[in-house]
């Protein structure tokens, strides 16, 4: 196969870990997804919360009646991420493949380390220090060699997870970045707050929300994926932009942590969402700041139909 057939087109694969990622949940949200859509000929799709794209994917690789699909997320460094896979992933390939490289011919993992933290320091400059492409592509090696792949960025918007000390992790996947980059094109893609996709709706339109999950517990936290922190007075406007969706005819399907794992006391989202329809669905954790605390939990999909 060419390194750049445009012939080739498998079904595309979320291209990053992230925190959240929904490939999991995927049965259980074809049973709702799948019974609505079939109603209509013509659909618009918004994710106002994209993150690694596993929904975006399925909807894409499944549903062709949905002809108008928009994504977004508030997170800079991630949405250019779709943008040059989307515009000129050639040269991503390129550039990516001689970082993989580069760090499989490093014999130890002390040296891959090393190699790892100035990737990571270089990635940490500021974005007039060197182009998109190199950018995009330290992104993409760090999000496959820091620890349990995850993005999380300090209080001065600087990458700091540490090294995850794997050998040889698939980094450079060139068959799928093809496969997105194609399935991406008559994808729209924002930056920027989820109140603002509201303006994209057309009758019929489903929202999937996949917002930051709310913590389960005191030493779950970890929804610094921007400098923008998802605390519970952002819980309330989301419920609040639900509602405007609700409002004007559209629906929506929401996803968030069951805080009742940890706290059967603790009714935040059955009281938030009060009329809606909350399902408790069994869902594994693949990412975790802390890897045993990976495991079989409940998660919440609320919907309006």
């Amino acid at each position: 196969m060419s390194l750049f057939n445009p012939a080739f087109a498998q079904n595309p694969k979320p291209f990053l870990k992230w925190v959240g990622g929904k490939t999991q949940l995927i049965n259980e949200l074809d049973k709702l997804i799948s019974y609505h859509i079939s109603k209509y000929n013509t659909y618009t799709y918004i994710e106002p919360f994209v993150g690694g794209g596993a929904v975006l994917f399925y909807i894409l690789s499944n549903f062709p009646q949905i002809n108008n699909i928009i994504i977004n997320d508030i997170n800079s460094n991630l949405i250019s991420t779709y943008n040059l896979i989307k515009e000129d992933y050639r040269k991503l390939v390129l550039v990516l493949a001689e970082i993989e490289k580069a760090y499989y011919n490093l014999t130890s993992l002390e040296n891959k380390q090393q190699f790892y933290l100035a990737k990571r320091d270089e990635f940490n400059q500021e974005d007039s220090e060197f182009s998109p492409v190199n950018k995009t592509a330290l992104m993409l090696f760090l999000n496959k060699t820091c620890f349990n792949g995850l993005y999380r960025v300090n209080k001065k918007g600087k990458f700091n997870v540490p090294f995850g000390k794997y050998k040889e992790p698939k980094i450079c996947n060139v068959d799928n970045i093809i496969s997105v980059h194609y399935h991406l094109q008559n994808v729209k893609i924002f930056q920027g707050d989820f109140i603002e996709t509201i303006r994209y709706a057309q009758a019929p339109t489903l929202f999937y929300l996949d917002p930051p999950y709310k913590p389960i517990n005191d030493t779950s936290a970890f929804t610094s994926y921007s400098l923008e922190n998802f605390n519970d007075q952002d819980q309330l406007r989301l419920k609040n932009f639900c509602d405007q969706i609700h409002i004007n005819g559209h629906y929506f399907i929401l996803s968030n942590s069951d805080v009742k794992n940890f706290n059967h006391e603790n009714t935040f989202f059955d009281d938030l969402y009060q009329g809606y329809h909350i399902k408790r669905v069994k869902a594994r954790r693949n990412i975790n700041s802390k890897g045993d605390c990976r495991g079989e939990l409940f998660e919440l999909l609320i919907s309006n139909f």
